[in-house]
């Protein structure tokens, strides 16, 4: 994970477009600037940072399903339940289903979970826009190449 510039997943394990769901990994950094004051000599990951990690989640989930075609933006989040703590040095496991993708949405329900264990869980609703530029959509593309997001094939599998 790089926390200061939220990019919070490290790798896709598998990604299916056809079973609508995605496998993800992070591992939380064991130093950061956050954990200095959260909490000072008790550093956990931010709850807030553990949603936008499942958000990250379900939303390379909804480019797969759009074959890299249009955006998600996170715009609601619902039922979220933050089950255990997660301190620093944690591998994690984040998974996404994809329960609805269409009429410029998208909704997914997310979970995170380290050593068999559940962390966090929530539904998520994404607005899913056309890129809003070139560039932006390069970035895009350049993230997915680092984190192992299939490009080019079929995300069937």
């Amino acid at each position: 994970m790089q926390l200061e510039y939220f990019q919070l997943i490290d790798r896709v394990v598998e990604v299916s477009t056809a079973a609508r769901e995605i496998v993800t990994e992070a591992t939380v950094p064991t130093t950061s600037t956050i954990f200095e004051g959260h909490f000072p000599g008790h550093p956990l990951m931010p709850g807030v940072l553990l949603i936008e990690a499942m958000a990250q989640t379900a939303g390379w989930l909804v480019i797969a399903a759009t074959n890299f075609d249009r955006m998600p933006f996170l715009a609601q989040v619902k039922e979220a339940k933050l089950r255990n703590f997660v301190a620093p040095g944690t591998a994690l496991r984040l998974q996404a289903n994809l329960l609805h993708e269409g009429s410029g949405y998208a909704m997914a329900k997310a979970a995170i979970s380290a050593d068999g264990k559940a962390m966090c869980d929530a539904e998520l609703t994404f607005r899913v826009l056309a890129f809003p530029s070139p560039d932006f959509k390069e970035r895009m593309l350049e993230t997915a190449r680092k984190i192992a997001f299939p490009l080019g094939v079929p995300a069937n599998g």
